[in-house]
């Protein structure tokens, strides 16, 4: 068994909500908390940057207010992503909000640093980072991150290329505390299977895209319920770093999604310019297929819980 900090430790169902460029919001983190799985949300979502304090008062509350009406059953933690790469000009205002409300779970994503880690750690939270590979992975925790977001190929949006067998096991040779995965994960089926690979969580975003409380506009979700692995495109151009994305977004932009040049990576910027490449490029993992139609936060994890207890009736365990 892994070693669990208190606050995932205790967390109902093995799954964390991925923190969604543009369309997490307070509603859809509530509803991920209240079903019993990490609620998650990008800093970055909240504009102008005034907005992430409302967004947390909003979400600490109303999770407080649920947790005293139903002590039965409490609402999982929520976790904020804060991008640390040096084109984020929010990321020292954004972690002192972070700070007055406690976050209990801070995501750091495109670099590891230590005077962010450690900043979580003075108020009590843990740090999860998301990393491609082994090395970047021993370099998080080197760097005092708590857990590793293993993201493997098929992930949406900004995803690796390892194997997710390849890479759990790479990881597992050396760490035993806390690890999610990320990568076509969209049923109870492949929650099972995250966890019979060594994981303590499945990392779970594209499904969640396809939910009534999403921030996506109608047109994304009919999509996500449309497609399946065959229309998702693997590509560095929209913002410097390979992800996954729909190609009926990439064609309805007048780009051939087969024919697509490469970017330098030099050009992230996920503050303010690139924001389009997530408004109008959509972002989709390979898992999608799984989605057949848009249901509300809570439905989906009540269907991912049915497919988790049939699955183990099936393997007995």
């Amino acid at each position: 068994m892994s070693k669990l900090p208190p606050t995932l430790a205790r967390l109902p169902f093995p799954v964390i909500g991925s923190p969604l460029f543009i369309i997490s919001n307070p509603k859809l983190v509530i509803e991920q908390c209240k079903a019993g799985i990490v609620g998650a949300m990008p800093a970055l979502n909240a504009r102008p940057a005034a907005q992430l304090d409302e967004w947390l008062a909003e979400i600490t509350e109303t999770l407080a207010a649920w947790n005293r009406d139903h002590p039965e059953q409490p609402a999982a933690p929520f976790a904020i992503n804060q991008i640390v790469h040096k084109s984020n000009d929010r990321l020292e205002h954004d972690m002192q909000a972070c700070a007055k409300y406690k976050v209990p779970v801070v995501i750091t994503s495109l670099g590891a640093r230590e005077d962010v880690n450690q900043a979580v750690h003075d108020w009590g939270g843990v740090v999860l980072h998301d990393i491609i590979n082994n090395r970047f992975a021993r370099k998080a925790i080197e760097k005092g991150a708590d857990g590793l977001i293993a993201v493997a190929a098929g992930a949406g949006g900004h995803a690796g290329v390892k194997s997710p067998f390849a890479l759990v096991q790479e990881i597992r040779r050396w760490f035993d505390g806390p690890l999610a995965l990320s990568g076509s994960i969209a049923s109870g089926d492949a929650i099972l299977a995250a966890q019979a690979m060594g994981a303590d969580f499945a990392y779970i975003g594209s499904a969640f895209i396809a939910t009534h409380e999403a921030r996506a506009i109608d047109a994304y979700k009919q999509a996500i319920v449309e497609a399946d692995s065959d229309e998702i495109v693997y590509s560095s151009l929209f913002t410097g770093v390979h992800g996954n994305y729909l190609k009926a977004s990439i064609r309805a932009a007048g780009l051939d999604p087969d024919k697509l040049p490469e970017s330098d990576p030099s050009k992230m910027n996920f503050g303010g310019d690139a924001k389009k490449a997530w408004k109008d490029i959509w972002g989709a993992g390979q898992g999608i297929g799984a989605i057949t139609e848009v249901v509300s936060t809570a439905e989906l994890v009540a269907r991912f819980k049915r497919e988790y207890q049939a699955a183990r009736q099936r393997l007995a365990l």
